[in-house]
């Protein structure tokens, strides 16, 4: 059908471009913030790429969501405006087939973002988390860059080193350590290498000295060394993280389905249920209005998806207290707007407005009376 067809076209190519530059925006947004873990000590700066691409990827979901419901909105504006959508009202059609073809375009978009909610999503968490727990577990002289002075992973050493060709030994050591009861030790030694010993791993200094300070800041002990060694990492293989709910996958939700673990499957299947209910409401809000100005209908848009989304993420707090149920909390979120939704599109169809709705009824009660 000629009606169908024009329409869907319009809507993929409002859907493309508004993706491409909503995933510009976000794109530059996590560069941003990937820089800046990485500049902090929290992410390997040889992984910024990879973490980009598993960052962007588990947004995926929402930006399709958000791309999904503006183009809507703006494709049915514009043909409301350029009296397009008025003709083809006029020449037989209804509100009732343009919600046809929207739900015919939405289908596999919706599809898509289940599964990247579904699955992508916990699994480019995972990897994530994965990258930030083996930087993490790294020793301290691994965070040392030669040149450059580094703080250790408790925050009380400060390493200074020239590592040299071999792996494991290095030239010029200058490590600044901060006591338990505020005492504070400055050696240094003209080289050291790394030796393990029972899974723990000490630095070894040759031809060096130890200045000591005390806790008062005025006793001071100055001592010569021809070997001294630094415990500087307790275990070669630590414990590791316990992943966090969001980097779980969906069946792991399911096999124990504690209160935070319900609170992120249900946070995943209201994503699914917002994409298919804001696209019904950008059909119902989306209406001829002249006078109005030419993006209000936009703004309007994109406040209502504000606050549907931020609702979406209120339930899950809500959930994961134990203040509501999963199921309850996902009903008496979704089930409204959808509601909402299919009521304004029927009051669109038979013409109606709310005023002229709540007015007519009183006057047909006096009158029959």
């Amino acid at each position: 059908m000629l009606f169908h067809s024009s329409i869907r076209k319009e809507l993929t190519r409002s859907f493309g471009a508004t993706l491409v530059v909503l995933f510009t925006i976000v794109l530059t947004m996590m560069l941003i913030r990937t820089l800046g873990q990485a500049s902090s000590g929290k992410v390997n700066p040889q992984e910024i790429l990879l973490i980009l691409g598993y960052t962007v990827m588990g947004r995926m979901p929402t930006l399709l969501t958000l791309a999904l419901f503006v183009s809507i909105v703006s494709t049915l504006s514009r043909m409301y405006r350029d009296s397009e959508m008025t003709i083809w009202l006029a020449s037989g059609q209804s509100l009732r087939h343009v919600v046809v073809p929207v739900l015919r375009f939405i289908w596999p978009i919706v599809l898509i973002i289940g599964t990247l909610q579904l699955f992508a999503w916990p699994w480019s968490n995972q990897q994530i988390a994965q990258f930030k727990e083996r930087f993490e577990r790294r020793s301290d002289l691994d965070r040392v860059a030669p040149g450059q002075f580094r703080e250790s992973s408790d925050g009380r050493r400060v390493f200074f080193i020239e590592k040299d060709a071999l792996p494991g030994t290095g030239r010029n050591v200058f490590v600044h350590t901060l006591g338990t009861d505020g005492s504070e030790s400055i050696t240094s030694a003209q080289s050291g290498r790394l030796e393990w010993n029972n899974d723990r791993q000490f630095l070894l200094l040759s031809d060096g000295q130890r200045l000591d300070i005390g806790t008062d800041g005025q006793s001071l002990t100055l001592s010569e060394f021809k070997t001294y060694g630094i415990e500087v990492n307790q275990s070669r293989n630590g414990p590791t993280f316990g992943l966090p709910n969001q980097a779980r996958g969906t069946l792991d939700l399911l096999a124990q389905p504690s209160t935070a673990a319900l609170a992120e499957l249900g946070w995943r299947l209201g994503l699914i249920i917002t994409a298919f209910n804001l696209a019904l409401l950008a059909v119902a809000i989306t209406h001829n209005t002249p006078r109005a100005a030419k993006g209000g209908q936009l703004m309007t848009a994109l406040l209502a998806f504000a606050v549907y989304y931020n609702m979406v993420n209120v339930t899950k707090s809500w959930v994961a207290s134990g203040r509501v149920d999963v199921w309850s909390g996902m009903v008496a979120l979704h089930l409204p707007v959808l509601l909402l939704s299919l009521l304004v599109l029927w009051m669109r169809q038979e013409n109606l407005r709310l005023r002229d709705w709540l007015v007519r009824k009183p006057q047909s009660m006096k009158a029959g009376a």
